[in-house]
């Protein structure tokens, strides 16, 4: 029986990514990749990203490693692994040539002028190309450790410690922040500028493997997703309160800063987070429409090319237009939501590109 759950979770957390997106892109926090803020003064909408930043993508490995475990009950592992990598690799590689370069044009001329401007075609080409992985980095990461779980299976044949773990009390759900906690120490404190310490931390491996694993032994339990669904009142309750204190504490930091990752209060908030939103799903939102339907298919495409409006309509308007900063939200929030849906339909229209950019053979 397919858990419904888990699939509107997943389109609802895609949605917020959309929204993010747009904050993030014109946040004044020092946050890297946007186009900059609207002055020094405090940009009180950018308090949106301290509130989903520390909890978001963590949902969505997840729910990534409980799809896994319940995909591997029903297919081989090759048929599986093969599956991951034309839905993971092929979009965030051969996508980027096809398609993706366009985000990378105008990450390049963030700062009003073409950062390549003195190098020459073909080589800007792929330069576009690879700048423009942008939030691919998920399933680049996705894809790596659905390579590795096929090895970690190997040393749990036998399910012994998945049952352990579908034991776990919610004392033991809530110490395993603990774990979150300590994937937040594996980032580079003082990324080096020369290096690719910045992408490290950008893509933050071993720190989504957590979560990611986390949902493959303990999340994909039925009985550990029965005591969440229990809980969740209580637990949105704390998660809402220390997600209040840290905003309320930190505003103006870099959000996405190792130091401020690492901190105790935003892996109590992140970790409550997570928790409190898959209790509260499994509780209240196990049940499908036609509209969650349509938004189960079509999430991962949204994501796939949502960036690609996010930076060009947004980093015109900031560049050519004297539009009040308002105006420029509310247009970039419309465009984004409307003409995502419409670019992934058109897309996934014509055969080729819809493999190459969205690993849809159908």
């Amino acid at each position: 029986m397919r858990k419904y759950w888990i699939d509107n979770l997943r389109w609802v957390t895609v949605l917020l990514v959309l929204l993010y997106h747009v904050i993030y892109f014109y946040n004044n926090k020092g946050v890297f990749g946007g186009v900059g803020g609207f002055g020094d003064g405090p940009q009180y909408q950018d308090a949106l990203m301290y509130i989903l930043y520390p909890w978001f993508m963590p949902v969505l490995f997840l729910l990534a490693g409980i799809s896994a475990r319940y995909a591997l009950a029903r297919h081989s592992s090759g048929s599986w692994f093969a599956a991951r990598t034309r839905k993971l690799l092929v979009p965030s590689t051969i996508g980027l040539l096809v398609f993706h370069w366009m985000t990378g044009y105008f990450n390049t001329h963030v700062g009003g002028e073409d950062v390549l401007a003195a190098v020459g075609q073909p080589v800007k080409y792929f330069l576009w190309a690879f700048s423009g992985i942008g939030p691919l980095w998920f399933i680049q990461d996705l894809w790596l450790m659905s390579l590795l779980l096929l090895l970690v299976r190997k040393l749990d044949a036998s399910d012994r410690f998945y049952r352990l773990c579908s034991k776990s009390s919610l004392v033991v759900i809530l110490l395993m922040g603990v774990l979150f906690w300590l994937g937040e120490q594996t980032l580079i404190a003082e990324p080096r500028p020369e290096s690719a310490d910045g992408l490290y931390n950008l893509y933050k491996p071993l720190f989504y493997l957590v979560p990611f694993l986390m949902g493959y032994f303990v999340f994909s339990s039925d009985e550990v997703q029965e005591r969440l669904s229990r809980y969740w009142v209580w637990l949105m309750v704390a998660a809402v309160a220390s997600g209040v204190i840290l905003t309320v504490t930190t505003f103006g930091e870099n959000n996405t800063s190792p130091q401020y990752l690492g901190s105790v209060m935003n892996s109590l908030y992140g970790w409550l987070m997570c928790i409190a939103m898959m209790g509260w799903f499994k509780a209240e939102f196990d049940a499908t429409g036609r509209f969650a339907g349509y938004m189960t298919r079509s999430s991962f495409g949204l994501y796939i090319v949502h960036y690609v409006i996010v930076a060009s309509i947004g980093y015109l308007m900031k560049v050519n237009t004297q539009l009040p900063p308002l105006a420029m939200y509310l247009i970039l929030t419309v465009a984004v939501f409307t003409l995502s849906p419409l670019l992934y339909e058109g897309l996934r229209g014509i055969p080729l590109v819809r493999w190459c950019v969205l690993g849809e053979k159908k």
